[in-house]
């Protein structure tokens, strides 16, 4: 289930926006933005914490610990409440608008009396918006898509949210005596970047038990149907949650059928028909007699199809029937395949953990090598400077291999690759010269502001950033985040087919409310022949496990283990990342 960290941060967040709102101070709106995000990152749950305990984050003074404590005694905070009634309810719903801000959300009340989504989309197309200062077409066209971003999200939630839901659910139902298996299936078995609802599937002889221990679990807010094959419910964060339960001896072919998109099935049921076959969840059967054939596992199922198992994330209809039947599937890159991050940040600058506490959980995930990028100086508010950047490196070589990790020639232990996540400026520069550059083992380039440049601008800054010699991944490309920021408005194809010339390998940042590069654009990247990096971009250590989210991106972009560079031994990889260059100051 969703940690109370999570609630907390969620809570912050909104403070921030709130003060923001009411022309509060700059300064306390950071301090809370800063206290969300330590506090959604902090490995302790909150909620066990004292005043005391929670002084121990960092970001979090005496007064905010004392907001976290009284969250959990009352369920809410005055200062919040007292905040949230001197603003209009109509202001709030605004801000739920990606892409508007707290302040322009005001002016557009204050000035308009707009309240709503719908008065709002009715005032661009009326271009009433045109007189108000800092509200040009371009402004108009971002709010718009802002508005088409929150439609389409509708209740959907982040695939982390659901998969945090179904991982518990799981395995309280695999306790129950009866149960032989259990799994979740539906979008979320398939990785989908966000969840309308969970599909959980079990196997028993008898369905009661199952059903009963389901609708019991703590978490249950709301029960909207009951039965013996289909229990419905709503969680107490308003997730809706399936639960089937089938017999032991239906279990592949439910899972195939509970799994698959609706394209995916109707072609399976396609190829059934022309065989005189039916397919449900309940087996595969010949169509006349109504004998079963086939039913327990889902390699049965669809070899009696002509087909080998298809991996769940490429069950969309994208050609993998036909990459099937053509004995054409790629071996997909699984996440015990990743040999290391290699985007990662510590206290240094945003990230909430010291070095050695990241590195050393690097290790305990067995990973071979793994790389330290904070940010460069051009990002202002990190404070970075170059005796910091520097002082951090020779702190790199000191760890350097005295952690566990995949131990290599020598038995040496975990490599240690001193890098920097870079910003991209407008016209496409980085942060330091290239003497300077050239002293580190890699450097990721992001994007970090001027979102909104014109595209062809934005194509041609990232373009240079990828024709850098010293700039080897392209971070989180688009900059988007999901239900919140559209991704930069760029020529993607110009952009994959500069990285595939210098190259220059483009992340798959596995932050569950990025995951970008999207799979659509994996799917054509790796047609310009891209190679990827799939990377947690960690601010804190429970941030490494994120990778399961960029892996399962990974393999909906088909993406193999030679498509990955951080599968790569640490050899290759290095000469991957000098990209032609002789000579590097690197360590090596």
């Amino acid at each position: 289930m969703a940690r109370s960290n999570d609630e907390v941060a969620a809570l912050f967040h909104e403070y921030a926006d709130l003060i923001s709102i009411t022309g509060g101070d700059a300064f306390r709106t950071r301090t809370y933005e800063k206290a969300a995000r330590s506090i959604g990152g902090y490995h302790a749950d909150v909620s066990t914490l004292d005043v005391k305990g929670l002084q121990e984050i960092p970001n979090v003074g005496k007064s905010i610990a004392e907001k976290v404590v009284e969250y959990f005694r009352s369920g809410k905070v005055s200062a919040v409440e007292e905040l949230r009634a001197k603003i209009p309810a109509g202001v709030r719903r605004l801000t739920a608008i990606p892409t508007l801000g707290p302040r322009k959300a005001s002016v557009l009340h204050e000035e308009l009396g707009i309240s709503s989504v719908e008065e709002l989309a009715d005032a661009i197309h009326e271009e009433r918006l045109r007189d108000l200062r800092g509200f040009g077409p371009k402004t108009e066209e971002n709010i718009l898509h802002g508005i088409e971003l929150l439609q389409s999200s509708g209740e959907r939630v982040l695939l982390d949210a659901a998969m945090d839901v179904a991982d518990d659910i799981v395995a309280e139902l695999s306790r129950v005596t009866g149960c032989r298996r259990c799994t979740y299936a539906g979008s979320l078995r398939r990785y989908r970047e966000t969840i309308g609802d969970v599909d959980v599937l079990a196997a028993a002889g008898k369905s009661e038990p199952v059903m009963q221990a389901f609708t019991e679990l703590p978490y249950v807010s709301e029960i909207i149907a009951h039965g013996g094959k289909k229990t419905s419910i709503r969680t107490t964060k308003g997730l809706s949650v399936d639960l089937r339960v089938v017999p032991p001896d239906s279990w592949g072919a439910a899972l195939q059928y509970f799994t698959g998109s609706k394209a995916h099935n109707i072609r399976t049921r396609e190829l059934a028909v022309h065989q005189k076959l039916k397919l449900s969840e309940y087996g595969l059967f010949d169509a006349e007699s109504g004998e079963k054939i086939v039913s327990q596992t889902e390699e049965e199922v669809y070899a009696r199809l002509g087909l080998p198992w298809i991996p769940p994330t490429l069950r969309e209809d994208r050609g993998e029937i036909e990459a099937g039947l053509h004995g054409e599937l790629p071996g997909l890159i699984e996440e015990g395949d990743i040999k290391g991050d290699l985007h990662t940040h510590t206290d240094l600058t945003d990230g909430l953990a010291p070095l050695e506490e990241m590195v050393a959980a690097a290790a305990e995930r067995g990973y071979a090598y793994y790389a330290i990028t904070d940010h460069g100086p051009n990002l202002y508010m990190q404070r970075m400077t170059d005796e910091r950047m520097l002082a951090q490196r020779d702190r790199v070589r000191e760890l350097d291999g005295s952690f566990g990790g995949k131990r290599g020639k020598g038995g040496k232990g975990m490599r240690l690759l001193h890098g920097a996540e870079l910003n991209i400026d407008p016209d496409g520069d980085v942060d330091w010269p290239e003497e300077f550059l050239a002293g580190f083992d890699l450097c990721v380039a992001s994007v970090h502001s001027h979102f909104n440049q014109e595209r062809e601008a934005m194509t041609r800054r990232i373009v240079r950033a990828c024709e850098n010699p010293y700039v080897n991944i392209i971070g989180h490309p688009t900059t988007r985040i999901i239900g919140k920021r559209p991704g930069v408005d760029a020529d993607l194809d110009a952009i994959f087919a500069a990285c595939a010339r210098t190259g220059t390998a483009l992340e798959i940042n596995a932050h569950p409310d990025r995951l970008d590069l999207r799979d659509e654009d994996i799917l054509r990247a790796r047609r310009h022949g891209v190679k990827f990096a799939v990377d947690s971009d960690a601010h804190a250590v429970l941030h490494l496990a994120n990778l399961r989210y960029g892996v399962g991106t990974a393999q909906r972009g088909w993406l193999t283990k030679d498509d990955v560079i951080n599968t790569w031994p640490e050899t290759r990889l290095r000469r991957f990342l000098r990209k032609g260059r002789t000579g590097r100051g690197a360590h090596g």
